[in-house]
């Protein structure tokens, strides 16, 4: 049984606070921090589309891309079920058929950092991060979910 929506926003919010408190942490690690200075983006997506998100930094053109990259690997992984590189391989290696999702190659976004996470409940979030490198894209966010 999934649980009823406003705990589930309330969830969403707790993670996406926690997030913020893991951002310098992640982003003391130069390779990172290089990436976008710090200036990074969450967009989560329920199973009814519904849409959340936060965006961390000083630089507001700076996170208005993080959160455009974010919010292309949250709604793949939308649509998918897949992380975000994941489906783009099983694409050209012939295990999954493009058309099977509706998305067509130049709209791939091909990097990590887009994942299904799935709650105690089973409830299924689909979440983009962007504005470190990719492993740490996906790293940040199973930090924040870890049960």
């Amino acid at each position: 049984m999934s649980m009823d929506h406003s705990a589930l926003v309330s969830l969403i919010n707790k993670k996406i606070a926690l997030l913020e408190r893991l951002v310098p942490e992640f982003a003391a690690v130069e390779a990172d921090r290089s990436v976008a200075n710090g200036n990074v983006a969450v967009c989560i997506l329920d199973p009814q589309g519904n849409i959340y998100g936060r965006l961390f930094g000083e630089n507001k053109i700076r996170q208005r891309e993080s959160f455009r990259i974010a919010w292309i690997k949250a709604s793949q992984v939308w649509i998918t079920g897949m992380k975000t590189a994941k489906y783009e391989e099983m694409v050209f290696t012939g295990q999954v058929n493009e058309r099977t999702y509706g998305i067509s190659r130049p709209d791939f976004i091909g990097w990590e950092g887009g994942q299904p996470v799935t709650l105690e409940d089973g409830t299924i979030l689909s979440i983009g991060f962007s504005g470190f490198r990719g492993t740490t894209d996906l790293a940040i966010v199973s930090k924040a979910f870890e049960r």
